[in-house]
């Protein structure tokens, strides 16, 4: 164990932990709504929100308030909601499947909402009455059918899992490619690529509430069997010899993990990394117990979405480049250092 995460194995370190990602958090948020093409001072973010909260009736600019309330303070809730719910999603299924490669796309839900999404851009399906969203949330449950069905009836655990996985982001991925090259224009292909690498630009206050309560709902049954998944880290038979009825909590918890990235996905897209990367920093600052764990994960990820979302704005002037790109910039060198000391360890 490090040194960080002995220091913060405990409850007070835990706790101050808590304290400063909060802090953190805010800070990110705060940068987020103030860094834009239009610079928005901070006193000026803060009076806007204390003056909609009824604490203060300060004079504002309305374009400036404008500009918090209608874009970026919503945006940045939603990107720091996302980030939590993926790397909450990540941190499951790394101990599910005892994989560290493990991820939320590993089930190819991603792959599913893609092919969702696209059905709906490019071939019109429902005629206007389907929304964006709506398809992406269908075909990404089509896809965690698709694995459960695979996947169930044989012997095999995390491994037969993940292969179904495999064999369903592979079956999607093919019929979204086969969907653009045969029916899409040139412009539904574009928007159809800028969505499938990630966008937090259509984002605003209904997907705000919709986020919070499916990560607060998602994070609490996984902190109800926060004891079960410390038994699965040593093998299915382990935990079964201490009670956990192995099969259910399975099924709940890859059914949690599966409707929150499926909601995700379907809000802003495919946004892969940030699941992989950011449970094994969480590790190394508190150490494995899932009590601890989730928790870390949910304040790391929330930071590392709304600092890649302030990226993608400002990386390049008057573009902004799809999330996507920025977590996989960010998280390849992370990773990269990751693997570097886990071979150092052996």
């Amino acid at each position: 164990m490090s040194l960080v995460s002995r220091t913060l194995s405990g409850w007070a370190g835990l706790g101050l932990l808590a304290v400063l990602s909060l802090a953190l958090l805010a800070v990110s948020i705060g940068a987020g709504v103030g860094i834009g093409e239009l610079a928005i001072p901070p006193s000026t973010t803060f009076h806007a929100i204390t003056n909609r909260l009824g604490w203060t009736a300060v004079p504002l600019d309305k374009i400036h308030e404008s500009v918090i309330w209608d874009y970026r303070l919503s945006r940045a809730l939603v990107a720091s909601l996302c980030g939590a719910g993926l790397a909450l999603c990540g941190a499951i299924l790394q101990s599910l499947l005892r994989n560290p490669l493990a991820e939320p796309y590993v089930l190819g839900i991603s792959a599913g909402a893609s092919t969702g999404a696209v059905s709906v851009i490019v071939l019109g399906i429902g005629a206007g009455a389907v929304t964006l969203s709506s398809g992406a949330f269908a075909g990404a449950l089509a896809a965690f059918l698709f694995v459960v069905i695979l996947a169930s009836g044989a012997r095999g655990g995390a491994d037969r899992t993940i292969l179904a996985g495999v064999a369903a982001s592979q079956l999607f991925n093919a019929l979204t490619s086969y969907i653009v090259s045969t029916s899409a224009n040139a412009q539904q292909a574009r928007d159809v690529m800028f969505w499938l690498l990630g966008s937090f630009g259509g984002v605003r206050w209904p997907e705000f509430q919709l986020a919070l309560v499916v990560v607060l709902i998602a994070l609490a049954i996984c902190l109800f069997y926060a004891r079960a998944l410390d038994a699965f880290t040593f093998g299915d038979d382990a935990a079964s010899s201490l009670g956990i009825p192995v099969v259910r909590v399975r099924i709940i918890l890859f059914a949690t993990t599966a409707m929150l990235t499926a909601t995700i996905v379907s809000m802003v897209g495919s946004i892969g990394f940030v699941g992989l990367v950011v449970p094994h920093v969480a590790r190394f600052l508190v150490g494995p117990l899932h009590l601890r764990l989730l928790p870390a994960c949910v304040g790391i990820g929330a930071i590392f979405m709304v600092l890649a979302d302030i990226v993608s704005r400002i990386i390049i002037p008057q573009q902004v480049l799809p999330i996507g790109v920025v977590t996989a910039l960010i998280g390849v060198p992370f990773f990269s250092v990751i693997l570097y000391r886990a071979r150092r360890a052996v």
